[in-house]
């Protein structure tokens, strides 16, 4: 199972980053990053075939593909500055981590305004008949 093999890596990876931590910060810092980037890296696979579901099912359901692209960035973008921000905040920089998660939020609610266009157009038509 692909779950115990990122586990067991996670947990090596957090056996050397709290052996390094006192020693040689830096270093910790870098195995956290790099550990996150390769769990990642793993799991693109998966990501990809929850994206083609995704789209099977949009297409299924006649729902416009443009709409499914944005919520599947709305969500890109919640776990990037999620990781990002956990990240800094191990590096104890809380206050960039909050500026991250901040512009994350901004992104979010730029990216859902064509969304809610959209249900505001269908329910001012509903209303109209």
């Amino acid at each position: 199972m692909l779950i115990v093999k990122i586990v067991g890596f996670c947990f090596v990876s957090l056996f050397l980053y709290l052996l390094l931590k006192e020693r040689k910060s830096e270093v910790s810092i870098f195995i956290s990053v790099v550990a996150g980037i390769l769990i990642f890296l793993v799991l693109v696979p998966e990501i990809t075939q929850i994206i083609d579901f995704i789209k099977n099912i949009a297409n299924k359901a006649n729902v416009d593909i443009l709409y499914i692209g944005i919520v599947l960035k709305i969500v890109a973008i919640a776990y990037l500055t999620s990781f990002c921000s956990e990240i800094c905040k191990d590096s104890g920089a809380s206050s960039i981590a909050t500026k991250v998660e901040f512009s994350g939020k901004i992104m979010i609610l730029v990216l859902s305004i064509p969304v809610l266009m959209a249900v505001l157009d269908s329910i001012l038509n509903i209303m109209q008949v």
